[in-house]
């Protein structure tokens, strides 16, 4: 069309300023395969989202193959502007572990001789979501002042986060069955739900290695669409055992006429709905907010995506423990 040479770029300014986008020529010199960029700086004065391309213009080079890295730094580290607000949300997360924590050890301590045992289960969840917080604000920390991320402690990090919501959703079942309350033991459900623990902690396992081990890039590869599947079926599958069960054990209490209870199971079954319908709307505000964000423009909010989980999870394991806290009165 006239418009540009061959090997050259059609360079379109920005509408918000003329110097942008910059364009550096890189030459090979006779056999040479490798090329630096020292001499020449680009100045970043502004706060966004800069995107990096590589163009080969030469016809010549059409079957040429690239590798190497590029290092991103920004002022205060080289976390991702997107993930950097992470880093002091895992602080108050660990905080209100501890505030949780101390609490919840005072009534443990206080009434240790009528401890039961789905309390003993509530205290592993407490201390699995502290340790889990803790560790990945170390992971974000490291991340920050390297630029990389360690595959062994990533995947630490991961595999505590995974055991924790593993036995935060058995908890949840079998709480919605009545164990510790209704019934003494789960009788012959146990296999069945100790095998839906350890399908739930493969594939959950499976989707956050792919997604946060030796992971930088800011957008998320195919194979976590796959991952993705699995882990939603055993949830969907979870939220349905849990719903139909914990409507079996309220009409158990209510022909038994176990007033407090049925008061009890109640509340929980408000607050694990007001959980559920809060997810779900969640889940549709995230489908929204990836597809009509392809390019991350809105990065400086994207933290709160991943933040919303571990809020939702710790607030409906504070109502858990308020229904269930060790008392004086829970062997009775």
């Amino acid at each position: 069309m006239g418009v540009c040479k061959q090997g050259e770029i059609i360079r379109r300014p920005s509408a918000t300023d003329i110097n942008w986008p910059v364009v550096l020529d890189v030459n090979f010199k006779g056999k040479s395969v490798i090329s630096s960029l020292d001499s020449q700086k680009v100045s970043i004065k502004k706060t966004g989202m800069y995107n990096l391309f590589f163009v080969a213009c030469d016809p010549k080079l059409k079957d040429m193959v690239m590798s190497g890295k590029t290092v991103w730094k920004n002022p205060d580290g080289y976390l991702p502007g997107r993930m950097a607000p992470l880093k002091k949300f895992y602080v108050f997360m660990a905080l209100a572990y501890v505030c949780l924590s101390i609490v919840w050890f005072f009534q443990y301590v206080r009434f240790r001789d009528d401890v039961l045992q789905l309390q003993h289960c509530i205290t592993a969840v407490i201390a699995l979501g502290l340790f889990e917080m803790i560790l990945w604000y170390f992971e974000y920390v490291n991340f920050n002042n390297t630029g990389m991320r360690p595959i062994v402690l990533t995947t630490w990090v991961v595999t505590v986060g995974t055991i924790r919501k593993t036995i935060s959703r058995l908890l949840i079942l079998s709480v919605s069955m009545g164990y510790g309350v209704v019934r003494p033991t789960l009788g012959g459900l146990t296999s069945k739900v100790l095998l839906l623990g350890i399908t739930y902690f493969l594939a959950s396992e499976l989707l956050n290695i792919t997604e946060y081990v030796g992971t930088i890039n800011d957008v998320s590869g195919r194979a976590r669409l796959l991952l993705v599947l699995p882990d939603a079926f055993l949830d969907a599958f979870l939220i349905l055992w849990i719903f139909t069960s914990l409507s079996r054990t309220l009409e158990q209490l209510q022909a038994k006429r176990s007033s407090v209870k049925l008061d009890i199971y109640r509340k929980f079954s408000n607050a694990l709905a007001v959980t559920v319908i809060s997810s779900v709307a969640w889940i549709g505000y995230e489908v929204y907010f990836k597809a009509t964000d392809p390019f991350n423009e809105r990065w400086q909010s994207a933290w709160v995506i991943t933040a919303f989980w571990d809020v939702i999870a710790f607030a409906l394991l504070c109502v858990i423990c308020y229904l269930w806290a060790p008392s004086q009165s829970s062997q009775r």
